[in-house]
């Protein structure tokens, strides 16, 4: 009886969650029920499964005791609503009828289309509209009109009558309950973003939007026997029983077959090729290897994931082949030997002992995925390749959902309450939580976002997740194009999972840009090519491992922070495998639960380590006892306590919070001490190894995920070791670095290049460098505008260098405001004029409204010279319009800024010889971090420059620095402690100042 459901995917709307009103529904034994959130299928597949789900569950209830089961029949649709008004709602008759319904708002929404007011014509579609006084249109076979109890007395004498057989019964149901309909209103305020007290009547819900007993609903429509009759006939039509096989899991023909031919080619192709691989990785006789790579086929084609395998091979190679790109394959996918031959990855599993069942077993239930990352401006060229490789209605981003669960929610809640900003701003500010809880409107928005909390708020697109079907995907959602401009299916990566999509995660990161254009530039300023890709080479080079040893890898992916230069120094670290755990232990997780320092003590230490027991030492000694992967979890499981591999990932998985049965669990948890038992280990010691596994699990971080960051930063270390120049011009090309982009200009100036300001002759969009000199590019000049940036070099490259100031004036069309900017920072400079002159003259061609065409003259005047009086300039003058238009100086030091000429008591290089000494150091600010300690005040830790362009390090505690110390970019004088920990030195601070500098003279009168 119920057509017209919303759930809490109507977003901002509907408040019921789907398990919710499935609940409701079976305690009303409710026989049939359509689910038709607005302009959205989101939860169409999920309501399917929830019904079958409840329904099993109940099911076995009811017979265990001696009831007879009332099922719920799952039905979906589509409401389709345009600027708030309900135009008709469509109900799926079968699976085919759901696809219609997708594909029409699909199209709508793709091509921007708004929706007609007359409903399409779909097969396996019924069409309701609703009723007005004025209903009287003509309905095809398959259209009906609904009518609400509150409605019948219009029909008398209504042209309706005579069309009888088209009424049906529409009992919109919203919301919970009537109390719940406050929280829809809040809901309704917020998306118009309007006044709780101004939201239109028609834009809200009424207030018996709310589910009801079939019973009482036929009641109100008793009189109207054959209303009833026309709905029941309704429900009765349609059948989605299609979308589930024997069992919970909805029947999804989604995976993709590679080979038309379809899986069973799968299979001979994805062995062929990765035997090739094979070959090339491990040679023609390594039996070991031989022997991995039929054991994770075997699980691979049991698992039937061959053509998933291959699709990620063939984007792989299309990267590799025409695009000349360079990828990185990291996440659990390293741990497979077939991803390693087919080039997928650059990490050995047998080399690191990686554990192929971390990324694929009999038992795992969710598919795997591959992270593929692209260089951050190649990766859209990928995606449109995929896109147009696989048909229509095949291929999708993956969505996510957003919902109501940040604190930020409740300036929302105070925004349509009509509070002012200033009241709203202290509800939400930390630090007067307790002085809010007293309070009673603090009270009140709290409330209501303890009822919005975990809802859904909006729909957007995931970060590089790619489904491909076998099957039109419409056939499970409505897809939408965001901004982005790729279509983008309505739900998420769980639903995804629970419908059994495997997701292509093609991703971007700015060091493989590094990576990339470095080695461009080694080819076009060295003529060298450099294989990137020779990693074992890499890995034992000495001047690599001395650059690691020392924690200065400034530049280099993921090892160059603060953080992690003090980690690689303590550790002293200069092997690949030392590396990979510290890619691991810096993570937060670790750190902060004490097993960062236990880790460098062992290492330091490693005979003075007790292992609890011998397979303990076995299995943990490259790690010194210490669990630092979701690999040792495994392994322990394994070897310790004699769980098999599949069991012992699936309670590695458990552990991290990643399954939703705590009786499945607890199962798990159960096995582990049965099976530790029946291996000999005394209690004692089973539960001792427990405790440091389940405490561990929750934040441990995959070690061929670690791995595959550890390679990429032996490239970069390569790169910079051996051609820092075009290493560092890289760097700063492609941004995205843990420093700002003046520390990146001043490591390009330690190697030794000669870097100068940008210059309308020699400068390009970005930095470019031609032997040892590098131009900066007009990117990143502050005011710049866009088509000059472009414009100003390719005018250059396609008509020869400027000759003069009128040349460039005339070629580029430049206006007033931008040439004195390029003027101010030296940019004409070629024109042996000073800046101050130049500025003259920019007044005297283009200081009126007329501008200097560029065209053919048919008499050339020259133009009456001024004679200047001399315009001085000084050096600092310069630094502060470098530092205006760049954001740093180029030629002129922040200590040179100083008043005062002191740099300090001792270098950065003298720490070492300080050690227990309270010093005074001058340091130029680089960053900062803030941290929390265990009685929760406010730490930080500083990292300077001293005056030789030397790093170092600062901790200040909260004793001793009881506000925030820091005041934006400068230098600053520091007192205090010089420590050391593990060899690597730094500052206790005691004082802490910024010093004054000098004036720009222009500025002072």
């Amino acid at each position: 009886m119920f057509l017209n459901l919303h759930s809490s995917y109507s977003l901002k709307y509907g408040t019921m969650d789907i398990q919710t009103i499935v609940a409701k529904a079976r305690a009303l034994n409710i026989g049939q029920l359509i689910l038709t959130d607005i302009n959205n299928s989101t939860g169409a597949v999920e309501f399917i499964r929830e019904c079958y789900r409840q329904g099993v569950a109940k099911e076995a209830d009811d017979v265990q005791k001696g009831n007879i089961p009332y099922p719920l029949k799952p039905i979906t649709g589509i409401e389709f609503k345009s600027d708030q008004q309900l135009l008709y709602i469509g109900i799926a008759r079968n699976r085919e009828g759901m696809r219609a319904l997708n594909e029409f708002l699909s199209f709508h929404n793709i091509e921007n289309i708004p929706l007609p007011d007359t409903a399409p014509i779909l097969n396996d579609v019924f069409f309701i509209y609703p009723f007005t006084k004025k209903s009287n249109r003509t309905l095809k076979s398959n259209e009906f009109i609904g009518i609400k109890s509150d409605q019948l007395n219009h029909l008398y004498k209504h042209p309706l009558l005579e069309k009888k057989e088209k009424l049906v019964i529409w009992h919109p149901v919203t919301v919970g309950s009537r109390v719940e309909h406050r929280l829809h209103e809040y809901l309704r305020a917020i998306e118009l973003n309007t006044l709780l007290t101004l939201v239109p009547e028609d834009a809200k819900c009424g207030c018996n939007e709310v589910l009801i007993s079939e019973e009482e609903l036929k009641l109100k429509f008793e009189a109207f026997p054959f209303i009833i009759e026309n709905t029941q006939n309704l429900l009765n039509a349609c059948d989605l029983s299609s979308y589930f096989e024997p069992g919970p899991q909805p029947m999804s023909k989604n995976r993709f077959s590679y080979c038309k031919e379809g899986e069973g080619l799968d299979k001979v192709l994805l062995r062929r090729i990765a035997y090739k691989g094979l070959e090339n990785r491990y040679g023609k006789n390594n039996p070991f290897a031989r022997e991995r790579m039929e054991k994770e086929l075997r699980i691979i084609e049991l698992k039937h994931y061959c053509a998933y395998f291959l699709i990620t091979f063939d984007i792989v190679r299309y990267a590799m082949g025409k695009c000349k790109f360079y990828h990185v394959g990291r996440g659990s996918g390293a741990n497979s030997i077939v991803a390693y031959c087919l080039r997928i990855t650059d990490v050995d599993p047998i080399d690191l002992d990686l554990y192929f069942e971390r990324f694929l077993h009999e038992k795992r239930t969710s598919p795997p995925d591959f992270d593929i990352d692209f260089a951050w401006d190649e990766r859209e060229t990928i995606q449109k390749y995929i896109f147009n490789k696989y048909p229509k209605w095949h291929v999708a981003f993956l969505g996510t959902m957003s919902t109501f669960k940040d604190r930020a929610i409740i300036r929302e809640i105070g925004k349509v309450l009509g509070l002012p900003k200033e009241e709203i701003d202290g509800f939400i500010d930390p630090t007067k939580e307790r002085e809010n809880q007293l309070n009673a409107t603090y009270q009140k928005l709290a409330a209501v976002h303890h009822h919005m909390q975990n809802m859904p708020n909006q729909r957007s697109i995931h970060a590089g997740g790619i489904l491909i079907s076998e099957e039109p995907i419409t056939y499970y959602t409505a897809l939408d194009l965001p901004p982005k401009g790729f279509v983008t299916v309505q739900w998420d990566m769980y639903e995804a999972e629970a419908i059994g999509y495997e997701k292509f995660d093609v991703l971007s990161q700015r060091g493989i840009g590094h990576i990339r254009e470095a080695v461009q530039l080694i080819n076009s300023n060295c003529g060298r090519d450099i294989d990137i890709h020779d990693f074992k080479t890499f890995k034992n080079d000495p001047n690599l491992n001395a650059i690691l040893r020392e924690g200065q890898p400034i530049g280099c992916f993921y090892i160059e922070s603060p953080a992690m230069r003090q980690l690689l120094k303590k550790l002293k670290c200069e092997d690949y495998l030392t590396l990979v755990a510290a890619s691991s232990i810096i993570r937060p997780g670790v750190a902060s639960s004490g097993m960062m320092k236990s880790f460098i003590e062992r290492y330091h230490a490693p005979d003075k380590v007790v292992y609890l027991c011998e397979e303990m030492k076995e299995q943990l000694k490259e790690t010194y006892g210490v669990m630092v992967y979701q690999e040792d979890v495994i392994k322990v499981c394994h070897y310790f306590a004699g769980l098999d591999l599949a069991d012992a990932d699936v309670l590695r998985k458990a552990m991290s919070g990643k399954y939703r049965s705590k009786l499945a669990f607890d199962e798990l948890v159960n096995k582990f001490f049965v099976s530790a038992r029946k291996q000999g280990h005394s209690e004692e010691l089973i539960t001792e190894v427990w405790r440091q596994i389940s405490s561990f699990a929750g934040y441990s971080f995959s070690k061929a995920h670690s791995a595959s960051f550890a390679v990429e930063s032996y490239q970069s270390l390569y790169l910079k070791t051996y051609y820092p120049k075009e290493f560092m011009v890289a760097v700063l090309n492609n941004y995205g670095g843990f420093y700002n982009r003046w520390v990146y200009v001043h490591e390009l100036q330690k190697t030794g290049a000669k870097v100068h300001l940008p210059c309308v002759n020699q400068s390009d969009e970005v930095v470019n460098i031609k032997g040892n000199d590098a131009f900066l590019g007009f990117t990143g000049v502050q005011g710049l505008e866009h088509k000059f940036i472009e414009s100003i070099p390719q005018e250059r490259r396609l008509n020869g260098p400027f000759k003069d100031l009128e040349n460039f004036v005339k070629r580029t069309q430049i206006t007033l405001e931008q040439a004195i900017l390029l003027i101010r920072l030296g940019a004409l400079r070629f024109t042996g004029k000073d800046k101050k002159t130049l500025l003259w003259d920019i007044y005297n061609y283009l200081g009126h409204k007329n501008k200097i065409i560029n065209a053919a003259e048919l008499f050339s005047l020259e133009r009456k010279e001024y004679t200047l009086p001399e315009l001085a300039n000084s050096p600092i003058e310069d630094a502060y319009v470098e530092w205006e238009l760049l954001g740093f100086p180029l030629n002129y030091q922040m200590f040179d800024f100083l008043k005062t000429s002191y740099r300090g008591e001792i270098m950065a290089a003298d720490m070492n010889k300080n050690v227990g000494k309270t010093v005074r150091m001058v340091g130029n600010y680089v960053c900062e971090k803030t941290v929390r300690t265990i009685k929760n005040t406010k730490m930080w830790f500083g990292t300077f420059l001293d005056s030789n362009g030397d790093f170092f390090d600062t901790t200040h505690f909260p004793n001793s620095t009881p506000i925030y110390p820091f005041k934006g970019k400068g230098c600053y004088l520091i007192l205090g402690k010089i420590v050391e920990d593990f060899g690597f030195h730094s500052v206790e601070v005691l004082k802490f100042a910024k010093l004054d500098i000098r004036m720009n003279p222009v500025a002072v009168d």
